[in-house]
């Protein structure tokens, strides 16, 4: 289901025009990181002759007991795990972190055994294919034009920017899906309504990670910070939080910054992209609906059928006690549940059979041969992606294995920490470093981990209580998430950009992220210093002050 278009679009000018020219004269990313993994292993090996290395408290997580078991006819034993996986306890240890250097003996032998490993163990290539195999039998089956089209009649224009970045916001609650899904589907969505579509990547890609760490619904991630928080509130003999000590302030963030970041999209960038003008041969996906209504009617039902199907083989293995996918000790659903951990597999599942049941309903599928197509279609547009993901787990890997990412963590928290200044510079200062940190190292955890036993016992001195410092690290932890070349989404959302416009590189990510970087980043943190300074609570029960 595609349309050839006839003409390139205009070039766009600017300051943010030079950045996407220079930018987009970066290598291709393959080559990119090619040439940052030569740069790692050099530098690791200079460092590490230099014999640099820090010492700190950091939070890790507790080494869970492994009990072995025999059966009666074997002396070989049978490794049992812990019954509880999904809750990870933290601790707070000591360590001394030196850079190691990747041109020893052991540092070479770690390049040639991990390779395989590295790109095995790298999540991001099972997510993609899993996450797109629902999605792309839903495009394929017309599914997703139709329900384009349902959100474009029941969107006022000016919504639709809110819209799509809200839902970009309440996405994290699934982890990735909000990547792999709707970004696709906003610039689906945009261009559905004659608005340039990389406008709606724009969109979609900020509300989805600009603001990420924050949320209207208890996510994952909130039980993971909270759990490091506590055991850094234990060093200075504080009381622990609760999983809802941001809740007030994440709610509230939420949509404040949904509509800085609509106003971003239309008044800033949208402006800047101006009107799409297709270039020539560009095979697009076809937003205008062929079908008859009847047609289209009768896969809707179909598709509902679908959904509904799936609803319920998920609320029966929810809602009841002692369901399989409630917590096995707690009985809870929210937080870190096997619910929560199989949302991304839930989502794909939606997906397929809505997917399947429009595809039958419409009759754009004659049968199991045509949804077999689908996938392998979808599978087959990924094999570029999966190329440069195969050079950016190298990267990563031998970044950590280095420990550089650790050592320039505790180094900045240690200026920080000396700069003897009050709370409310320090804060700054604080999400200042974070934003600076992101660049280089994006996971919410690895940071936290390292920055929680240093910064919450020194806040808690100064009077400002652990919900606070950590409501500072959410906003610290975010606008910079879109710009970063480590973001392992990046060559994904390049190619979702590529489909539209072929020269999009990693300069156009850029030049059309840094407004919403930059303003979301000077926005968040005015309204974080007025949330303190009025003393709003952060939490039921939970103030801005110790």
């Amino acid at each position: 289901m595609a349309k050839k278009a006839t003409k390139e679009s205009p070039k766009t000018g600017g300051w943010l025009g030079t950045v996407e020219r220079i930018g987009n004269k970066v290598p291709h990313p393959v080559l990119m990181f090619l040439y940052l993994i030569i740069g790692v292993i050099l530098l690791s090996a200079i460092l590490g002759l230099m014999g640099v290395s820090v010492t700190e408290q950091i939070a890790v997580p507790v080494p869970q007991e492994i009990m072995p078991d025999f059966y009666e006819d074997t002396t070989e034993p049978i490794r049992t795990l812990p019954t509880d996986p999904y809750d990870t306890e933290y601790e707070i240890q000591e360590q001394t972190i030196a850079i190691r250097s990747l041109l020893t003996t052991e540092g070479i032998r770690f390049i040639f055994t991990t390779f395989v490993s590295n790109f095995a163990g790298f999540g991001v290539v099972a997510v993609v294919f899993v996450a797109m195999m629902g999605a792309g039998v839903s495009e394929e089956s017309g599914l997703m034009t139709a329900l384009i089209h349902k959100l474009v009649e029941v969107s006022p224009r000016w919504a639709l920017s809110f819209i799509i970045i809200f839902v970009g916001v309440l996405s994290s609650v699934a982890t990735d899906a909000g990547y792999l899904i709707l970004i696709p589907l906003g610039a689906a969505a945009f261009l559905s309504v004659k608005r340039h579509p990389l406008v709606g990547v724009a969109a979609a890609y900020g509300g989805v990670s600009a603001i990420f760490a924050i949320n209207i619904l208890i996510t994952p991630l909130d039980a993971m910070l909270t759990e490091i928080t506590n055991e850094a509130i234990a060093l200075a003999g504080g009381e622990p939080i609760t999983i809802v000590s941001n809740l007030y302030f994440q709610v509230v963030m939420s949509i404040l910054l949904s509509i800085v970041a609509a106003l971003i999209t239309d008044r800033i960038v949208e402006p800047r992209m101006g009107a799409y003008v297709p270039a020539a041969g560009a095979d697009l996906p076809d937003t205008e609906v062929t079908l008859d209504k009847a047609a289209q009617g009768r896969g809707m039902r179909y598709a509902g059928i679908g959904t509904l199907i799936i609803v319920a083989i998920v609320a029966l293995l929810t809602i009841p006690s002692g369901s399989a996918l409630r917590h096995p000790e707690t009985g809870g659903i929210i937080g870190a549940t096997p619910f929560m951990d199989s949302l991304l597999f839930i989502i794909m599942l939606i997906f397929l059979f809505a997917g399947i049941g429009y595809g039958y309903g419409a009759k754009t599928f004659k049968g199991s041969g045509d949804v077999i197509k689908a996938v392998t279609k979808t599978f087959a547009s990924l094999a570029g992606l999966v190329f440069m993901l195969l050079m950016i787990s190298q990267f990563i890997a031998y970044f950590n294995y280095s420990n550089m990412p650790s050592v320039i963590a505790v180094t900045l928290a240690g200026w920080l920490e000396q700069a003897n200044i009050g709370a409310v510079p320090l804060l700054i200062g604080f999400i200042v470093v974070i934003m600076l940190l992101d660049i280089i190292i994006p996971g919410s955890m690895p940071k936290w981990a390292i920055f929680a036993p240093i910064f919450v016992p020194l806040f808690i001195r100064l009077g400002t209580a652990p919900q606070t410092v950590l409501a500072a690290y959410r906003i610290g932890d975010s606008p910079m998430n879109v710009i970063t070349p480590l973001m392992v989404y990046l060559p994904f959302i390049i190619t979702v950009m590529q489909r539209y416009q072929k020269e999009s590189g990693i300069g156009t990510v850029i030049a059309l992220m840094l407004p919403y970087t930059l303003i979301i980043a000077v926005a968040w943190i005015i309204l974080f210093i007025l949330w303190y300074v009025i003393g709003i609570p952060l939490g039921p029960g939970y103030p801005v002050g110790v």
